[in-house]
């Protein structure tokens, strides 16, 4: 089924209309509007018929409207234009603490570069007191930047009274009015403002495309430089094509908005009042009238927004502000309102659209009532219908996936090195290295090596979790040169909202992976959780002087690495339906393929250091083996394997926070030359079941590439090399 879409603040479809007008100038129309022939005229004409259908949206002249690439370059352009144009006359800006990261952001970095900024506190519906705003006027005040209504929970700011205010003490005024242009009368001499930001995409015109009112006489430092176009105040030729569609999205907008607003309004309404009946526990968000028609920010109590939205399988909303639809911190607009935590966390925005139906709102609230009371308290009354086993999307049953939601490095190892110290003789391995298991002596031939490892789903297929996450409690014992015996299971399980058979797969999964790796599994304890976890403890022996440490490298030692990287970014990027079924099928043979095949092609090796590269990723695990000695590394970035869909991904932003914390962890003990974030982000992706590293003489890291096959994509390859630590630098990228 087509998922219902209740998220139009975060973007709305291109108008059909809109569409149609535009469809010339992609098929026929191409001139370059600055050309003097009759091709450049046809476009100019078309350029300057939407300059005109904006103007007239919002009450301006067409010769104080610029076109631009969206709201966050108008905003952009307006502020850092007004402040640095006016600098002569003062250096202090005034704004909300609710503007869009495209305000906020940008004043952050004036405020680096010689200007201060007055943050404006709101009240509890997310508006200013005017009062404060007076307060805030200084002599050295040259710009007021305040939006007209809020993005989030849709709270109408007072911009005529703040115009007045500006105009008294003879101020800039600008707002950004992405999210009310459209939805409700927006008119730029009322409002008393002398720049307005427009973002195309918030009002069924395409993205990209945006506009900047100017209001005559004002004056901007130029943004963007090169020739003459748009009255010499934005240069680079125009995109004709998109700017048709604004201008034809204002003009509907403008002839239908009575029409459109009371719509908005009826199905906002329709939506609150029913899941207000369904769950009286709701808390609304913004002021209850003086508010966008189309917005309802609800909050959800003691409820992770993230995990309800991504159980929400046929619903498109938003979980705080939509240019932070992945984080689960709770927004700056929420913090600002001083919404309570327990309430704060559960809030979803809802925004309703001109083809929204009572229909739609039916399925959807149904859909959130079965959803978000397994997750509410158990005091409230159980309405829901419980999940059947098909279909379920494991990862929507969680926030993070799989060694992604570890503990902070940083935040860990200020723990653990406040924990007394191991002193038994019998530990070989224990809290003193940074190895995944322990090791116990239990005579001069045999020692006693036991793993635990447990996280959230990483795939959606519940077998094929079980199997990834056995593979990877697995890897821990092969990675220290052991031979595993048994293995025990460890659950965390939803068994409120998941039916028993979800389990059931999970635990085949494992089994299936145990089978191969030839032990059994013996029992194992299980636990409710509202995130569905799972994991094994694993023994295994070794001899006492056969060991493998995550330490030991010597310089002159080759680096191999036995699977390619890429594995959290892919499965972020399956999360969000980035990847098609080939590519989840790759990703879950990588992630279920056994160490024991590439630990094994290592008999007769002699390894001085071996880990496996799991959730700290490449870059921690192996500072976790240098760290403690005098030697440091050099990776040789163009050998290092990665898996391509990896790549494309990481390129177009898709990596996950494990990855991000990561690399804030590491990088400041690491040279990266000329490597771009995102070649640093690849090396510190977090991994999930990932390959062994190994340090070896080279020569016998040369002969084990060679020799070593597995079944199914591991492989040997040298990617660096260990070498003497003479400075702060422990890795060096090459």
């Amino acid at each position: 089924m087509k998922p219902i879409y209740l998220d139009y603040n975060a973007t709305t479809p291109i108008d059909p209309e809109v569409a149609k007008a535009m469809r010339p100038y992609l098929e026929e129309y191409f001139g370059n509007p600055s050309s003097s022939h009759s091709y450049g005229s046809t476009t100019k004409m078309a350029i300057e018929k939407a300059r005109k259908q904006v103007a007239e949206l919002i009450g301006c002249e067409a010769s104080e409207i610029i076109f631009t690439s969206g709201g966050t370059e108008s905003n952009n352009y307006a502020i850092k234009g007004a402040a640095r144009a006016n600098k002569h006359r003062g250096n202090h800006i005034i704004t909300s603490q609710v503007e869009h990261p495209a305000v906020f952001e940008v004043c952050k970095y004036l405020e680096k570069n010689g200007f201060t900024v007055t943050y404006l506190p709101v009240d509890q519906y997310g508006s200013i007191a005017l009062s404060d705003l007076e307060k805030a006027i200084t002599p050295q005040t040259i710009l007021i930047t305040i939006m007209h209504a809020n993005n989030e929970v849709g709270t109408i700011l007072p911009v005529e009274k703040i115009g007045e205010m500006a105009a008294k003490h003879n101020i800039l005024f600008h707002s950004d009015a992405a999210q009310s242009v459209g939805k409700i009368p927006v008119n730029v001499h009322k409002m008393g403002v002398q720049l307005l930001s427009i973002a195309g995409h918030k009002l069924y015109a395409p993205k990209g495309i945006g506009a900047l009112y100017i209001k005559n006489g004002v004056r901007l430092e130029k943004l963007m430089h090169g020739a003459d176009h748009e009255q010499n105040l934005r240069a680079g030729t125009e995109n004709v094509l998109e700017i048709v569609g604004l201008g034809e999205a204002a003009a509907i907008c403008q002839n239908n908005l009575p029409q459109n607003q009371e719509h908005y309004a009826a199905m906002r309404n329709y939506l609150w009042k029913r899941l207000l009946k369904e769950i009286p526990q709701l808390q609304r968000n913004g002021h209850p009238e003086n508010a966008l028609p189309n917005t309802l920010s609800v909050s959800f109590h003691k409820v992770e927004a993230n995990t309800l939205t991504a159980r929400l399988d046929n619903i498109a909303v938003s979980a705080g502000a939509a240019c932070h639809a992945e984080s689960i911190d709770v927004s700056a607009v929420l913090s600002a309102m001083k919404i309570p935590l327990d309430y704060a966390m559960g809030t979803l925005r809802f925004s309703t659209g001109r083809t929204t139906t009572k229909e739609e709102i039916d399925a959807a609230v149904e859909e959130v009532v079965q959803k978000a009371l397994p997750l509410m308290s158990t005091s409230i009354e159980q309405k829901y219908t419980p999940a059947t086993a098909d279909n379920i999307k494991l990862t929507h049953y969680t926030h993070g996936l799989g060694c992604a939601c570890k503990i902070e490095p940083q935040k860990l190892d200020n723990v653990l090195k406040k924990l007394a110290p191991v002193t038994n003789a019998n530990v070989l391995v224990g809290t003193d290295t940074s190895d995944d298991a322990a090791v116990y002596l239990i005579n001069k031939e045999q020692a006693l090596v036991q793993t635990l490892d447990f996280f959230t789903p990483i795939v959606d297929n519940a077998f094929d979790f079980g199997s990834i996450a056995a593979a990877n409690a697995l890897s821990d014992v092969y990675a220290m040169g052991a031979k595993p015996l048994f293995a025990l299971n460890i659950v965390g399980f939803p068994d409120d909202t998941l039916p028993m058979e979800v389990l059931e797969q999970m635990l085949l999964g494992a089994q299936a992976k145990a089978q191969e790796a030839g032990i059994p599994i013996l029992g194992g304890h299980t636990i409710e959780d509202p995130e569905p976890k799972y994991g094994m403890v694993v023994s295994g022996l070794v001899h006492p002087e056969k060991i493998w440490k995550n330490q030991g490298a010597q310089p002159g030692d080759a680096l191999v690495l036995t699977k390619p990287l890429g594995t959290g970014i892919i499965s972020t990027g399956m999360k969000r339906g980035l990847i098609d079924e080939q590519a989840i099928k790759a990703l879950t043979q990588q992630m279920s393929e056994l160490n024991k095949y590439a630990a094994e092609a290592l008999e007769g090796f002699n390894v001085h250091a071996c880990t496996d590269v799991t959730g700290f990723g490449l870059l921690g695990h192996l500072y976790e083996m240098l760290n403690p000695t005098n030697s440091a590394a050099r990776l040789y970035f163009d050998h290092v394997p990665f898996i391509d869909t990896a790549v494309t991904l990481a390129a177009g932003g898709v990596i996950p926070g494990g990855t991000h914390r990561n690399l804030n962890y590491v990088q400041s003990h690491i040279q990266f030359g000329k490597r771009s974030k995102t070649q640093q982000l690849l090396l510190a992706d977090a991994q999930t079941s990932g390959g062994l590293l190994i340090a070896m003489d080279k020569n016998e890291a040369e002969q084990y590439c060679k020799n070593f096959v597995s079944p199914g994509v591991s492989q040997g390859v040298i990617i660096g090399e260990i070498i003497e630590k003479n400075n702060e630098t422990v890795i060096e990228i090459a």
